[in-house]
């Protein structure tokens, strides 16, 4: 079997102690259900996946989140908890070859022992449409059982077929609970984590990493790990673990945010809905984590201009003007002073009454013109500057405003009276619903 299939070997079992030089997030990695953190939505007695893993009734798995939060240990524990061999491909290292040994060793084992394959496939996102059609007749012949992880919303990153064959679950980022049960788990483990070292880790410290650590668990670890390995015991043999120790395990606080994937369109959606929902707060915080996250200043700054006309519109006009000068600025000035702009045109936005009806009146009028009959323009509006236009009878019976009091006549500039622009009554548009609401009276009296 091993000349036909190079791949790792199935994980560990229970009793087998990994190598100390295997970092600690694999070192700890759970064996069962019940050692797993996190992720009680999908994973809790009676939920759907626990009742699959269970019962040992499913073909194929995809699981989707951000980094470290368990779903190649999780594909493990299936592994463990079904009794499957264990076959792990990368989406970055792997080819249709390697997918093809993993299929013919699947089978092989199955002539062997009885027992399914596990086929996991981390980062699936990666493999091109080929590769992943190649394991479509396996899943469909049930040579292997199939599991995929990705970062990235499988239903954008993973071809259809793919996508209907399998059971999807999003696991979500760690609480700070969770990740501090981790940690603790790993001091407190002679055979596999950290226990055979004399640790204190200060309350504060461990806060700090759960809280840096943003969810990652193998980032929590990692640092508990740099922290509890590079700290020399004092004269009482203990690693004193202190809040100072451990913010030096993590320079730098990094936020999950892939240019392309869902941290970035959920976090744009955030930031654009607070201002919308006139939330300053709100708006605040979802556009200092695009900032600190590297996001490119001129696709927000392009957002709030757009919230401007969409969101606030005709309840005051001046949100466009200071929109665009924001728009202006922080391409002037750069980071980190773009900022000041940015933040100065968000909080302008959020705290603007609002009116979409300029927006909604256009987006209506298109529909119009895309569905309806087109409308001829009237002979009264139609240009009679040119030579022989008159004889056409274009420009007859037009009225020149200016030449009427207020600087309005009734006259209408379409056909059948259509009204694609409702004012609101918020901030100055009240102002136009006014003056609107009367000039629709004279044209209806002039009809």
């Amino acid at each position: 079997m091993s000349d036909l299939f190079h791949s790792p070997a199935p994980p560990p079992a229970p009793t087998e102690v990994p190598s100390q030089n295997t970092p600690l997030s694999a070192r700890i990695r759970p064996r069962c259900l019940d050692e797993y953190a996190g992720q009680q939505h999908l994973i809790a007695p009676g939920m759907l996946l626990r009742r699959a893993i269970e019962a040992d009734r499913f073909s194929s798995l995809l699981f989707y989140g951000p980094p470290g939060v368990g779903k190649t240990t999780l594909a493990h524990i299936i592994s463990l908890e079904t009794k499957c061999h264990f076959i792990n491909l990368s989406g970055v290292e792997s080819n249709v070859a390697d997918i093809r040994n993993a299929a013919e060793a699947a089978a092989g084992y199955l002539r062997l022992d009885g027992r399914a394959t596990i086929l996991f496939v981390d980062e699936i996102h990666r493999f091109n449409k080929a590769q992943q059609d190649v394991l479509l007749p396996h899943i469909e012949r049930g040579t292997l059982r199939f599991i995929g992880a990705t970062t990235h919303n499988p239903f954008f990153y993973v071809n259809s077929p793919l996508v209907s064959r399998s059971q999807i679950f999003a696991l979500e980022p760690l609480t700070q609970d969770d990740l501090l049960a981790v940690m603790h788990r790993a001091l407190d483990d002679k055979d596999r984590g950290l226990g055979f070292l004399n640790i204190h880790l200060h309350p504060e410290a461990a806060s700090h990493l759960a809280t840096i650590a943003d969810g990652d668990a193998r980032k929590a670890l990692n640092a508990l790990e740099l922290a509890a390995l590079t700290t020399p015991a004092n004269a009482s043999g203990i690693i004193d673990l202190t809040l100072q120790v451990a913010e030096q395990s993590v320079q730098q606080k990094t936020v999950v945010y892939d240019g392309d994937g869902d941290a970035h369109y959920d976090t744009i959606s955030a930031f654009i809905k607070s201002m919308r929902a006139s939330d300053p707060d709100a708006t605040l915080y979802w556009l200092a984590k695009m900032l600190y996250a590297g996001e490119d200043i001129r696709f927000i700054s392009r957002r709030i201009v757009i919230a401007a006309s969409e969101d606030v519109g005709l309840a005051d006009s001046n949100a466009l003007r200071v929109a665009m000068a924001a728009h202006q600025a922080a391409e002037f000035v750069g980071m980190p002073e773009a900022r000041i702009p940015l933040a100065h045109a968000a909080v302008y936005i959020a705290t603007a009454p609002k009116s979409n009806r300029a927006y909604a009146g256009i987006n209506a009028a298109l529909e119009d013109v895309k569905t309806g009959r087109t409308l001829p323009v009237p002979q009264h509006l139609r240009d009679g500057h040119y030579a022989g236009a008159k004889q056409f009878g274009h420009g007859e019976g037009y009225l020149y405003p200016h030449d009427y009091e207020d600087g309005f006549v009734p006259q209408r500039c379409i056909e059948g009276g259509r009204t694609y622009y409702e004012p609101t009554t918020h901030g100055l548009e009240a102002r136009i619903k006014e003056r609107l609401d009367h000039w629709r009276t004279l044209w209806d009296a002039a009809k």
